[in-house]
């Protein structure tokens, strides 16, 4: 039987990625005690890459979705080393990098595409700290770099 965050998801006609492989020397989530840290991961799914930079190639809706995009690998990493998202108890920490050019100040509206949907799957749970910065440049010259610590209930 399906869980209640499996349930959700398809709800929304919602599928996760498969996890991208790391690009450098580290592993995709690290679980110690209850906490799940869930590296930084990257607007780009199968199909669909979100790349350039805010303020000049991308506005507010394209960077919106690539944060969305990059929250969905986070999720997908979350469930592998989980096995299951209804051990998620509470969304803890959002962090969110976006490439801008140096005039562009709206960071919070394009993570938003992450934290509303996170909020969308665990409700009142979704409620998270956050920080939202701009930064020169991205891995691969992607638009939004996500990641995320959760709360889990033991296995």
């Amino acid at each position: 039987m399906a869980g209640f965050i499996e349930r959700r998801l398809a709800e929304r006609g919602i599928v996760l990625p498969e996890p991208p492989r790391p690009a450098a020397s580290y592993v995709p989530a690290v679980l110690t005690g209850n906490l799940l840290f869930v590296s930084g991961q990257l607007s780009r799914v199968a199909g669909a890459d979100i790349s350039g930079k805010l303020g000049a190639d991308l506005g507010l809706s394209e960077g919106r979705h690539g944060a969305r995009l990059a929250a969905l690998n986070v999720l997908a990493h979350a469930l592998t080393a989980l096995g299951d998202l209804d051990r998620i108890t509470r969304v803890v920490r959002l962090s969110g990098y976006v490439n801008v050019t140096p005039d562009f100040i709206d960071m919070p509206s394009v993570v938003n595409g992450a934290s509303d949907l996170f909020g969308e799957i665990f409700g009142p749970a979704g409620a998270h700290s956050r920080i939202a910065v701009g930064v020169a440049s991205l891995p691969f010259g992607v638009a939004v770099e996500i990641d995320a610590v959760f709360e889990v209930a033991p296995s």
